[in-house]
């Protein structure tokens, strides 16, 4: 990335104040809520992937597992440039001079891998006119609220997370950038019977990474060899994405994404809640989601 314009961008972080905004009651940055009619108006593209998630759901981990089935393994090709610049996130509109996420698609030759954190009801409708095929990632809400608390640490783009006391119940009650993860799996997952969407655990992943890939690679209507498939499943490891300057965020200084307080690639585990939640959330939390999920049908791993 050009570092001018990271410098340029540095400024503008340095002096702004994170503030949310609100589209039908779903909190969003406000830097998204004012360009919300670009962000709604895009135009997708019949080739288009989309890859959706609530956040810190595996997002980064799919984008690449994506990717490199598009690019049938070549790891080449697939550090040609940074996650967030080969992916556009649509939703996301940092500061100038670096282009939104709309704008850096439309300048995307097809086939386009664009990125979203929207819930189903604030997608831009182009995406079901276009009949785009769409992968969501789902993971369990207690290791999702984990890494977002320590997501919301680092990332200066985003509200302080504040206590996990306060921040455990602002999640409960989906008071966080992108809104109620309840909202969101239902959403994406009561979709599934009027779209192509395909449906995939962040638990399942870290169980079978082949077996999900395999899953990924059908859906595409790609069909690659087995050794491909396994150097896929080699550089979406945890560990190699870890490394590489292309997926971990490094490239950002830590004024935009302080990973001293802690790495962008956490942990990406199944159960680290355990160390994170007293008895007593536990059992708020339990409350609250069976509240929630009766009758949607989804059911959740929180260990393996």
């Amino acid at each position: 990335m050009d570092p001018a314009m990271m410098e340029e961008v540095v400024k503008k972080m340095l002096n702004a104040q994170v503030i949310m905004g609100h589209i039908e009651g779903v909190p969003l940055p406000d830097s998204t809520c004012d360009a919300w009619d670009s962000i709604y108006n895009f135009q997708a593209r019949e080739d288009d992937i989309l890859v959706a998630t609530f956040p810190k759901a595996g997002t980064t981990w799919m984008q690449e597992i994506v990717d490199l089935i598009l690019q049938e393994g070549d790891a080449q090709k697939g550090r040609r440039a940074p996650c967030f610049i080969k992916v556009p996130f649509i939703d996301l509109i940092p500061p100038k001079p670096m282009p939104s996420g709309v704008e850096l698609a439309q300048t995307m030759k097809s086939p386009r891998v664009l990125k979203t954190h929207l819930p189903i009801n604030l997608l831009p409708p182009s995406f079901w006119e276009k009949n785009v095929k769409a992968v969501y990632v789902a993971r369990n809400a207690k290791d999702c609220m984990v890494s977002y608390y320590y997501f919301q640490k680092i990332n200066k783009g985003l509200p302080p997370p504040g206590t996990w006391e306060n921040y455990f119940s602002a999640f409960l009650s989906g008071d966080v950038p992108w809104g109620s993860w309840f909202d969101h799996v239902i959403g994406w997952w009561k979709a599934m019977d009027k779209h192509q969407i395909l449906f995939i655990f962040y638990e399942d992943m870290i169980e079978d990474p082949m077996r999900e890939i395999r899953k990924v690679m059908k859906f595409l209507g790609k069909d690659l060899s087995d050794e491909v498939l396994e150097n896929i499943k080699h550089h979406t490891s945890f560990q190699t994405m870890k490394e590489n300057p292309m997926t971990n965020f490094s490239v950002f200084p830590n004024v935009i994404f302080d990973q001293t307080i802690s790495p962008f690639m956490r942990k990406g585990t199944v159960g680290d809640w355990k160390n994170h939640f007293t008895v007593a959330q536990n059992i708020i939390f339990d409350e609250e989601y069976k509240k929630k999920m009766e009758g949607s049908g989804l059911n959740f791993r929180t260990e393996l």
